[in-house]
């Protein structure tokens, strides 16, 4: 018999477990008559995102933030997020081996959505033991292991909450000319590479079908360089949700977006784009022109959102880093310091650039300045003036009813980049200070 008693344990016992039995979150992209968006848990979204990592001075590639103890992971989200939301971002794009309890810890705690990430083959493939450095997308067995992996990373993640979108790949198009991991001059079309393009593309769509199946709450996307092979992507790759690009053009997308909108039809993400913080022709720290830049950038993503009538296709954006990667150059030399050299031009990035010189210094893109790490330790942040300029950016909703274009430019143009400079430099003055006393230890 069902009695009071009973019936107050049961409504107990219901509040107890309520919180352990979280759901994951459903991920729409919607098309109206203002546009395209996304759409999560029945709320339109703009995706104010970072590329996140976590990698101590004197480490690289190799270092596994999650392999570490949970105390540790724990004392990083709750640095690192917290400083993330309190800029106002609401995503970050995370490449796989992060655990699903981390990815629901960091959304739970701190209202940030993961964008989880495979490479996709991008940087070489283990094959019968053997590692592949060089990606064959055509070969069959090369296939049946990524569409395999794809598949059980979508059955891994599927019911996490915080869990935003799956996104394949990282400039795989430009892996098919560039010979190893670092960045390089964006490579051009060549008919050389094309047959291995279709390849890649066809692949990339088998994937997507290969994830849709097994998770039907969350979005696929891919991970372009730019709009190179925008064709064949048309052709190929009819059931991505999402268009992604990594695009670095300086102050303007100029028209990915509307072509990505005409010629693809799809929603633009963007996955990767910014500006480094160093200037490469006079050898020193700008973080004006750094913030300047990304200022114009995220300008433009918001007026392609929808209602705001330009592209209406842009979805957000993943702004490239939080903070500096000290191993980029080299790799696996001189990863206890930060290296000046610029890998590779960029006539976009006016500030520093000079015809037939190098002005991109891959390890000076983070918004944040890096510190030393302690024994047992995380490493501190110091935010660039960068980080108070997407901190006001950020307060920006291009969903709101009041929301018009000529609000969203009055909006941006009230945003003062030399009072971020001023603010940064009270973060750069606690980094020398640090700098200092480790010299005189």
């Amino acid at each position: 018999m069902l009695t009071i008693r009973n019936l107050y344990i049961f409504f107990i016992f219901l509040f107890v477990i309520s919180p352990m039995t979280a759901q994951a979150n459903l991920v729409e992209i919607e098309y109206d008559d203002s546009g395209v968006k996304m759409v999560v848990d029945g709320d339109p979204i703009m995706v104010n995102g970072m590329n996140w990592d976590y990698f101590p001075i004197g480490t690289n590639y190799s270092y596994n933030l999650w392999e570490q103890s949970d105390l540790f992971i724990e004392s990083v989200l709750d640095y690192e997020m917290g400083l993330l939301q309190n800029m106002g971002v609401n995503a970050i794009r995370v490449y796989t081996g992060i655990q699903p309890k981390w990815i629901e810890y960091i959304y739970k705690n701190y209202g940030i959505f993961t964008m989880l990430n495979h490479s996709f083959g991008r940087y070489g493939l283990e094959i019968d033991g053997q590692w592949i450095a060089k990606t064959d997308y055509g070969d069959p067995k090369t296939q049946e292991i990524l569409l395999s992996q794809v598949s059980n990373l979508a059955n891994t993640y599927k019911d996490t909450p915080g869990l935003l979108l799956f996104l394949l790949g990282n400039e795989n198009n430009y892996g098919l000319s560039w010979e190893g991991a670092e960045t390089e001059d964006i490579p051009v079309d060549t008919p050389a590479i094309e047959d291995s393009a279709r390849d890649l593309y066809k692949l990339f769509n088998q994937g997507v079908l290969a994830m849709k199946k097994v998770d039907d709450h969350h979005p696929v996307a891919i991970c372009n360089g730019d709009l190179q092979f925008l064709d064949l992507i048309k052709e190929e790759c009819p059931d991505i949700d999402i268009f992604g690009a990594n695009v670095y053009r300086g102050i303007s997308f100029d028209d990915a977006f509307s072509r990505a909108a005409e010629e693809l039809e799809k929603p633009m993400l963007l996955t990767e784009f910014g500006a480094d913080a160093f200037n490469a022709l006079k050898k020193e720290v700008d973080q004006q022109s750094q913030a300047f830049y990304l200022l114009g950038n995220w300008k433009e993503i918001y007026q392609n959102a929808a209602g705001m009538g330009k592209a209406e296709n842009s979805l957000g954006g993943f702004t490239f880093q939080f903070s500096d990667g000290w191993w980029k150059y080299g790799q696996t030399t001189n990863l206890s310091v930060q290296d000046d050299h610029a890998s590779w031009s960029n006539g976009g990035y006016e500030s520093d650039y000079k015809e037939g010189f190098n002005n991109m210094n891959e390890e000076w893109f983070g918004i944040c300045a890096k510190g030393s790490s302690h024994l047992n330790e995380h490493y501190q942040l110091y935010p660039r003036a960068a980080y108070y300029v997407l901190e006001k950016v950020h307060q920006y909703d291009p969903f709101k009813d009041s929301a018009t274009l000529k609000d969203l430019e009055d909006h941006f143009d009230d945003i003062n980049i030399m009072g971020a400079v001023l603010r940064a430099r009270s973060d750069n003055n606690a980094r020398e200070l640090e700098r200092l006393k480790k010299e005189n230890n």
